[in-house]
C-alpha cells in the first residue's frame, strides 16, 4: 500500500472567454452535474486520501460554494483564490498544500475524463522519476510555420500533453519559487526551466480539455457512458 501523502491542485482560473458562456467552463454541466465536481469526483474515486485543492477566480469562489451545497456527494477540498496568470494560480494552491506532502499533482479543472489507468501510471512511476507528465500521439499531419512559409515536421517527434502533471514536492516548490516567465505553457515547462527532466507517460485520448462547445458534446457523451 502506497503510504505517500499526495496533493492534488485543480487548476480552474478560467473565466469562459473561449467556451462564449456567461459562466466559466469548469461550471458549465455534463450531464446536470458540473465539470469540476465530474473530475473532483473522479479523482475522490481513484484515492480518497487525496489532499484536494482547488484554485479559482476569487470573484467565483462565493458561487463555486453555493453551488456545491446543490450536489451530493462533492469530495471534500480546501478553495484557494488564484492569481494573474496561470504560473501564480498554480503557486497559490502549492503553498496552500501540507507540509509533509511529498507528491503534488496539477490537474486543469476542465479534464474530469482521465482515466484511473492514466492517473496509476502517473502516480507509480513518481517512484522513479520527480516529474511525470502523461501524454500521448499526434494523429493529423503538423506543419512548422514561419510567417507566409511552412514545411511538414515528423509528427513522431511530437507528443500532446496532458494533465495531472506529477512532481515530487519539494522540486516542484523550489520551481515555482523562481520568477514568472511567459514562456511557461505549463507546469513542466517551470520545473523543466528550472533544470530538471520531465518523464512522459501515457495518457489517454478520452483525457480532453473542455474548452470549447465542441468539447462539451464530446465529454456529454463520454461522460453518459
Amino acid at each position: 500500500m502506497n503510504t505517500v501523502k499526495q496533493a492534488v491542485i485543480f487548476v480552474a482560473g478560467g473565466t469562459g472567454t473561449r467556451m462564449g458562456s456567461p459562466l466559466p467552463k469548469q461550471f458549465l454541466t455534463l450531464n446536470n452535474t458540473p465539470i469540476l465536481i465530474h473530475t473532483l469526483r473522479n479523482f475522490f474515486s481513484f484515492n480518497r486520501n487525496f489532499e484536494m485543492i482547488v484554485v479559482m477566480h476569487h470573484d467565483y469562489i462565493s458561487f463555486w460554494k453555493d453551488l456545491c451545497l446543490q450536489f451530493e456527494d462533492v469530495p471534500e477540498h480546501t478553495v484557494v483564490a488564484g492569481g494573474e496568470e496561470r504560473f501564480h494560480s498554480v503557486k497559490n494552491g502549492i503553498e496552500a498544500v501540507s507540509f509533509d506532502v511529498q507528491h503534488i499533482a496539477i490537474h486543469d479543472a476542465v479534464r474530469p475524463l482521465v482515466s484511473h489507468e492514466t492517473l496509476t501510471r502517473c502516480f507509480n512511476t513518481l517512484n522513479e522519476h520527480n516529474a511525470v507528465v502523461p501524454a500521448i500521439p499526434i494523429n493529423d499531419s503538423i506543419r512548422e510555420v514561419h510567417g507566409v512559409l511552412n514545411k511538414s515536421v515528423d509528427r513522431s517527434l511530437y507528443k500532446r500533453i496532458q494533465t495531472p502533471q506529477c512532481f515530487e514536492s519539494s522540486m516542484l516548490k523550489e520551481a515555482y519559487s523562481k520568477p514568472f516567465s511567459p514562456l511557461f505553457t505549463d507546469d513542466a515547462s517551470v520545473v523543466e526551466a528550472n533544470g530538471h527532466s520531465v518523464f512522459l507517460v501515457e495518457g489517454n485520448l478520452e483525457n480532453i480539455k473542455i474548452t470549447s462547445p465542441i468539447d462539451l458534446i464530446v465529454g456529454e457523451s463520454l461522460t453518459a457512458k
